[in-house]
């Protein structure tokens, strides 16, 4: 878990992004710093998913800056990349694997250690214990997302950028996500996330962006 004496910050500074010829939002400015959760909200084309990619580096802005720890992104390339757990709307996984292989194959394409031991606890732990050797185009919505949402169980980065994350889940399942995330925040992790739900979570920073559409 993020240690809270190593402090970060994520600055946003007068970004603007563009789809084809429309502005979708310009001047956005936040900043972000250890224990906070930033709720963004709006409709279907507001910019949400293309202001998730542009936190990840993955899209570049129209004008404005994302600086980590006082630094640019685009400057820190693949070093700032290192700091970050995405996970993007759809499920992103193999279906001709089970949900032990997808999980197993995309820890290791990330170079982070992998614990068949602890992947398959984690795997248990979100309801999936009967599913751990099926092949994942066999498994339900909800049963994908999970395989996806157990990154966050495995993965020891302190920025979380997440796009839609309890989309498909089971009032189960999002009960355990909300209790994750709180936790990780309270542990001095930072998260962006989105999502159609409305809740307020317990940590130390809550905060909540519109995007117009």
């Amino acid at each position: 878990m993020i240690s809270p004496v190593n402090n970060h910050s994520l600055v946003v500074t007068n970004l603007a992004m563009v789809r084809g010829e429309r502005m979708l939002f310009r001047q956005l400015n936040f900043s972000l710093n250890n224990g906070a959760v930033l709720y963004l909200q709006g409709e279907n084309g507001a910019g949400k998913t293309t202001l998730l990619r542009t936190l990840c580096g993955l899209t570049h802005p129209y004008a404005g800056d994302v600086s980590w720890c006082g630094e640019d992104i685009k400057v820190m390339a693949e070093e700032y990349s290192k700091n970050i757990l995405y996970i993007g709307h759809l499920p992103g996984i193999k279906e001709d694997l089970t949900a032990l292989e997808n999980l197993q194959f995309s820890l290791a394409q990330l170079g982070s250690a992998v614990d068949k031991p602890q992947v398959v606890s984690v795997l248990e732990t979100l309801g999936l214990a009967k599913a751990l050797h099926l092949p994942t185009r066999m498994l339900s919505q909800g049963q994908k997302r999970r395989v996806v949402l157990a990154r966050l169980w495995l993965q020891d980065l302190p920025l979380w950028i997440l796009d839609e994350p309890f989309t498909a889940l089971d009032a189960v399942a999002t009960d355990l996500l909300k209790h994750k995330i709180e936790k990780f925040a309270n542990a001095g992790g930072m998260v962006v996330m989105t999502s159609h739900q409305d809740f307020i979570l317990n940590v130390p920073q809550f905060m909540q962006l519109k995007l117009d559409a």
